[in-house]
């Protein structure tokens, strides 16, 4: 290839590149999603049986993407004292946006300027909830190129996910993820098995540049999740099978291959009708299924359907759904911790996933095992991927160290603060009244905020916000630091 280096000059391939640390954030305040059901005058169920929800987090006006995402690079950074100055690389996946050209990723440069780095590529990416996954792969792959000056790529991605009353209002959320990616990782991306699919629809868009609230076609979107995670398993099956060929292997790829499962989450009644929509794939993909004993069950009668044809099919549906309950239960149900309690946070939503899979488990339980990741953003954008858990669990190991980081999720969702429905349906107002105001100070409580959580302080004339940081012992005086997020950060008196 033209003004390539002769192989000989090239070092190898960093070794298992992929997810080394992950922190989440979310807010400290929920709504009871069985208290909205009341409070909307829906039927009983309708949030919590029907789009499988319990809780959802909100942010007051004093939250904003900047915000989110200074907290949880913080917490990472500090949660596994790393340097500044290992960073080489950032981007941030959003759809949250505040500002038509200035970055998040630029806001967050000042967490680094006491370092002195400056020297740190990356950018913002927006699709939908797909643009954390691209900001992803954008980081994996400059690891592995030729790019890489041997440090750490921090990759981002936040939102809050809010709507106008009515229907769409319940699948809402808000959160951010910060993921560490390097070499010798314990979820390891595997090279090549990657399938995309690629598409335009307008089944979920945000036209309006001066509101949050996107608008939504609730059934065009279901089907172009479906239709994608269709063609993505498709594609990724096929490429696993010329891998596993060219090692000599003749085997047959199907969801067993997979030790866990994790998907993109709008609401969790929808992922587990994903898992049985890719049973079907597995079902219609066989050359002989036995439909006597086994997972295939009594499925016969569907054995000629076309997949195109059954997005809505309730038949088709309810009876993949419950030739799927084992598999579900084993795979899949632990990664929708942070989506039943929190709800969707978008770009974040299958990183959440993926840490409440790990969560849940013992790192002897994650060792060895293939991770199927499903993320999906609207208009539209798909893939499917595999991360490989390493086989080192032992105490004191990167994943002991991955698993021990987060197996206080539980118990941080439990310390959150219930608000009633009025008072969140206000808080929503609040938000649509004040959204990209000039001039404003936020209303919404200091004190109910997570310790060490960033917030919002003001909005100038120019629409510059400002920031600063609630302390992380209580019992300490406020910090004074404050940020501007178009200038360099200062220090002032509280």
């Amino acid at each position: 290839m033209p003004g390539s280096a002769p192989v000989s000059y090239l070092g190898p391939w960093p070794k298992d590149v992929g997810i080394i640390a992950l922190e989440l954030y979310f807010p400290s305040q929920y709504v009871d999603q069985t208290e909205l059901e009341e409070f909307d005058g829906v039927p009983t169920g309708k949030y919590t049986v029907g789009l499988g929800q319990a809780r959802m987090g909100f942010c007051s006006d004093r939250e904003d993407i900047n915000s989110l995402c200074l907290t949880v690079v913080q917490r990472l950074m500090e949660k596994n004292a790393l340097s500044y100055n290992s960073i080489g690389r950032l981007e941030v996946g959003t759809e949250t946006i505040i500002d038509k050209s200035k970055s998040v990723k630029t806001a967050l440069m000042q967490l680094f300027e006491n370092s002195g780095n400056t020297d740190v590529e990356g950018i913002d990416t927006t699709n939908a909830c797909y643009g954390g996954t691209a900001a992803l792969f954008n980081a994996v792959n400059w690891v592995e190129s030729s790019s890489w000056d041997g440090r750490y790529a921090l990759v981002v991605a936040g939102d809050i996910a809010v709507y106008a009353t009515g229907s769409a209002r319940p699948t809402g959320g808000a959160g951010a993820v910060a993921i560490l990616i390097g070499p010798n990782a314990p979820l390891a991306f595997e090279r090549g098995l990657r399938g995309t699919h690629m598409q335009h629809a307008y089944d979920f868009y945000k036209p309006d540049m001066v509101s949050e609230y996107p608008v939504v076609d609730g059934k065009l979107s279901i089907q172009c999740y479906l239709s994608a995670l269709d063609r993505c398993y498709s594609v990724y099956r096929n490429k696993i099978h010329a891998q596993w060929q060219r090692e000599g292997s003749d085997k047959s790829f199907s969801l067993e291959d997979f030790g866990f499962l994790v998907f993109h989450s709008p609401y969790c009644k929808l992922v587990q009708k994903s898992l049985a929509r890719l049973m079907l794939n597995d079902f219609l993909n066989h050359p002989s299924p036995n439909t006597e004993t086994g997972p295939f069950t009594g499925l016969e009668a569907f054995r000629d359907v076309q997949p195109e044809d059954t997005y809505f099919d309730r038949d088709v549906e309810k009876a993949f759904m419950k030739a799927s309950t084992d598999m579900f239960e084993r795979k899949t149900k632990a990664s929708l911790l942070i989506s039943n309690q929190n709800g969707n946070m978008y770009t974040p939503s299958v990183y959440g996933c993926l840490a409440s899979l790990i969560a849940q488990h013992t790192p002897s339980q994650m060792a060895g095992q293939r991770i199927g990741v499903f993320s999906y953003g609207s208009g539209f954008a798909a893939t499917l991927y595999s991360l490989r858990v390493t086989q080192d669990h032992i105490p004191g190991s990167s994943l002991d160290k991955l698993v021990l980081s987060l197996s206080d999720l539980k118990t941080r969702l439990d310390s959150r603060k219930k608000v009633s429905p009025a008072l969140f349906s206000e808080n929503m107002k609040l938000r649509e009244d004040t959204h990209h105001l000039a001039n404003y100070v936020p209303q919404g409580s200091v004190e109910d905020l997570f310790p060490g959580t960033w917030y919002l302080t003001r909005v100038d004339d120019k629409h510059r916000r400002e920031y600063a940081r609630r302390p992380l012992d209580d019992d300490l005086p406020a910090e004074s630091e404050r940020v501007r997020s178009s200038s360099a950060t200062e220090v002032q008196e509280e």
